[in-house]
């Protein structure tokens, strides 16, 4: 997957105040919230280890440190580093910026608070067989369903990205919603600036914009933790799971 030996990396962005889920987030970072009677952060680097990546970089910031406590440098077979904000939240592609000595040269960038059931692998695959691309990033039908919808997509390329402001109508051009995994190359995080807080959302409309992103369709629906609602829907699927499993 990668052009030397080292295994697949993906890297989580892990540093998020977690403010929708207050109270529980006051003392415990998203990434450790317990979901079907696991940390969520476990539940997320299992099926990383699955889909066959042997190294995570988590970014974190906000109780940082009992991430680290938790998780230590090896987990599911998963060699584990970690990146601090330091004491300025950076945003999401801030973080990934001071992140860069330890990025591969293409790497999966997906969210401490995602859970998604389909092959991580995959953006990955898709990037590395395209080598015009600058990303490909792993988009869901939505059509406003679930959240907001952000994304348009014109055959295999993402034509367009934007996130909805507050109170904007919306659009119905955009249909799709970004999934929570994008393949990217170092390069794309590299011409960021260093030290500047930036959300990823502006390298998302970029990209779009000069037709470097590539779409991947998943078809099962994302879950996520970012709210009450969002936790108790993954507890009763991973529930459901695990009986089934049983």
């Amino acid at each position: 997957m990668r052009a030397d030996a080292s295994p697949p990396q993906a890297v989580i962005l892990a540093g998020g105040l977690g403010t929708r889920m207050r109270p529980r987030t006051e003392r415990t970072p998203k990434f450790l919230l317990p979901v079907a009677g696991r940390p969520f952060g476990a539940w997320l680097l299992d099926r990383l280890a699955a889909a066959g990546f042997g190294e995570v970089v988590l970014c974190v910031g906000h109780l940082g440190d009992a991430i680290r406590a938790a998780m230590g440098d090896q987990f599911a077979g998963l060699s584990l580093r970690y990146t601090d904000d330091g004491p300025a939240l950076l945003g999401t592609a801030g973080a990934l910026r001071r992140a860069l000595p330890h990025l591969a040269p293409v790497f999966l960038m997906t969210y401490g608070d995602s859970y998604l059931p389909f092959d991580y692998m995959a953006p990955l695959r898709d990037l590395c067989a395209h080598p015009d691309a600058l990303g490909t990033m792993a988009v869901y039908r939505n059509e406003g369903r679930l959240d907001a919808s952000n994304t348009a997509v014109s055959g295999d390329l993402v034509a367009r990205y934007e996130k909805r402001r507050p109170g904007a109508p919306p659009d119905p051009a955009l249909d799709h919603i970004d999934y929570g995994a994008t393949a990217l190359r170092r390069e794309v995080i590299e011409a960021l600036p260093a030290g500047a807080p930036l959300g990823f959302d502006a390298v998302q409309r970029d990209l779009a914009a000069r037709g470097r992103l590539r779409a991947l369709a998943a078809a099962e629906r994302f879950h996520e933790i970012g709210s009450e609602q969002g936790l108790r829907d993954l507890e009763a699927a991973l529930g459901g799971a695990r009986e089934e499993q049983g």
